[in-house]
Formats: structure tokens, sequence, C-alpha cells
């Protein structure tokens, strides 16, 4: 397939993604959170001087570790975490087009941190890049594919064609 047959996941779609996945993680944990530690678990974090703080081990598991592990889980049996399959995106091998391996899932993990050091400078990186990729792709060989077609380039008329 030629670069030009390709269609990438833009800036704003893969930011998309990330506020479903964010979305989606929180309704899931936030009632087990509470359920293992009370509402008052939401108060103690907000008032710990330190980001790194950690309630107990099921915090250190649902707000850490899970996450991560789930993300790579995505990554490599589907392609994508369920914010880039609602929005129609995939994250493969930039060079084969092919599923992440489980050491490139690990290191764009890792290259995820790195992006978000670097004042989320990694991440704005796929507003300007040809190919879409952030910092974390480009470290990794990766890419984040559009997979359906986009009709926003064709005219009402032609959308409309056949309807009654």
């Amino acid at each position: 397939m030629t670069d030009a047959a390709i269609q990438y996941a833009g800036f704003w779609r893969r930011l998309g993604a990330f506020a479903l996945d964010a979305l989606l993680y929180t309704a899931f944990t936030t009632p087990v959170l509470v359920a293992l530690y009370g509402r008052d678990y939401f108060t103690w974090t907000a008032s710990q001087e330190s980001p790194f703080a950690v309630y107990g081990l099921a915090d250190l598991l649902l707000t850490n570790l899970l996450p991560l592990l789930a993300i790579a889980f995505c990554w490599v049996r589907w392609g994508a975490t369920p914010g880039k399959w609602l929005l129609d995106c995939q994250v493969v091998d930039a060079r084969t087009l092919q599923p992440l391996t489980w050491k490139q899932a690990g290191l764009r993990l890792l290259g995820y941190l790195v992006s978000a050091m670097l004042l989320y400078l990694g991440f704005l990186w796929i507003a300007f890049d040809r190919r879409k990729q952030g910092l974390h792709d480009k470290l990794v060989g990766s890419v984040v594919l559009h997979r359906s077609p986009d009709d926003a380039g064709e005219s009402l008329e032609h959308l409309m064609r056949g309807w009654p």
C-alpha cells in the first residue's frame, strides 16, 4: 500500500479517542475505588502534596498499572483501545501495517511518558507531522490509521443521492 493510499488519524481524532478512553476507564474504576476506599478517596487524593501518592494496593493497581496493561493489551490484540475503535482508528507498525508486538506496545507506552514529559510536545507533534506520528510513534515505528472512509469532503447532494 502506498503512502498516498493510507489515511492517517489526525490530532483531533486521536485526542478524542484518548478522551473517550479516559472517560470509559474512569467510569469503570470510580465505583470500584469508592467501594474499596469510600467517598473520601477523592478528597484524600486531591489533598496530597505528591502526585505520586498511593492510597493502597488497589489504588496503585487500578490507577497506574491496570490502565497501562489494558492499553498495551488492546493495541496488541485489537490494534485499538475502545476510544480508538469507536473513532475508527487502528495502531499498527509503520513499516508493515501489521499489529504491534508486545515489545512495540511496551516501548510505545514508555514513549507516551517521554512525549508527556516534554511539555506534551510529543503529542502535539501529531498535528504537524506528515504521517500524523507523535514522538512515541516515531520512537517505536508505529502509525495510527483512520480505517473508515471520510465523507467530510463530499457535497451534501452527493451524500443524499439514493435517499427517497
